[in-house]
C-alpha cells in the first residue's frame, strides 16, 4: 500500500508541475507572443526549476504545442458538449457554429490557435493537434446532414477544409470587434443551402 501512494504521490506531483508549466506558459504566450516570450520567464512564473520545464517538455516549442493542444481539447470539448442531441441536420450544425464561436471567445484562444500556432508550429502540425483533440464535429456534421453517397469522402473531406477555413476567418473578425450574429447567420445559409442542395439536387 505504501508503494502504491508513493506512486500516486509521484504521479501527482509529475502531473501538478506539468499543469504549471502549461498554464504559466500560456498565459505568458498570451500576453507577450511566443516569440517574446522566455523559458527563465515561463519557470519563474509557474514556480518550478528550469531543470523541471526539461523534464518534461523538449523545448519552448514543445510546451507551446501542449498549450495549443490543450487549447484544441477545449473547443472540441465544447462543441460536442453543446451540439448533442440534435433535432435535425441543420440543428447540429447550428449549434456547433455556435459553440464554436463561444469556444473562441476565451481570452487568448485566437491568437493561440489562429495566429501563433500556425506560424511557430506549421498548418500541417496545426491539422495533427485539432484531430488529436477530437476536432472533427465539422467533418462529422456534414456527413450527418449530407449522406455518405451524396458526395465522395475526399470531396467532403475538401469540404469540411473550406468551411473550417471559413470558421476561423470568421472567428478572427469577431476577435477584432466584428458583430458574430452577422457571421452566425451567414454561416447558417451556407449549411442550409448545401442541406437544401442536396435534398434537391
Amino acid at each position: 500500500m505504501q508503494a502504491k501512494s508513493v506512486r500516486r504521490s509521484n504521479t501527482e506531483r509529475t502531473e501538478a508541475t506539468r499543469a504549471a508549466l502549461v498554464a504559466a506558459a500560456r498565459s505568458l504566450f498570451v500576453d507577450k507572443g511566443y516569440a517574446e516570450t522566455g523559458t527563465p520567464e515561463i519557470v519563474a512564473k509557474a514556480g518550478v526549476t528550469r531543470g523541471a520545464l526539461y523534464h518534461h517538455f523538449a523545448d519552448k516549442a514543445d510546451l507551446f504545442r501542449a498549450v495549443v493542444g490543450r487549447e484544441a481539447a477545449a473547443v472540441a470539448a465544447q462543441i460536442e458538449s453543446e451540439s448533442a442531441d440534435p433535432t435535425s441536420a441543420l440543428d447540429a450544425l447550428t449549434s456547433g457554429t455556435d459553440a464554436y464561436f463561444a469556444a473562441m471567445a476565451a481570452p487568448g484562444r485566437v491568437r493561440l490557435l489562429l495566429l501563433d500556432g500556425p506560424a511557430v508550429l506549421g498548418h500541417r502540425e496545426m491539422v495533427h493537434i485539432d484531430k488529436q483533440a477530437g476536432g472533427e464535429e465539422l467533418r462529422e456534421g456534414l456527413a450527418f446532414a449530407l449522406p455518405a453517397d451524396g458526395l465522395p469522402d475526399r470531396t467532403m473531406d475538401a469540404l469540411a477544409d473550406i468551411l473550417s477555413a471559413a470558421f476561423d476567418r470568421a472567428a478572427l473578425a469577431i476577435s477584432e470587434g466584428a458583430p458574430a450574429a452577422h457571421y452566425r447567420r451567414a454561416i447558417r445559409q451556407i449549411f442550409d443551402g448545401l442541406i437544401r442542395a442536396d435534398k434537391h439536387p
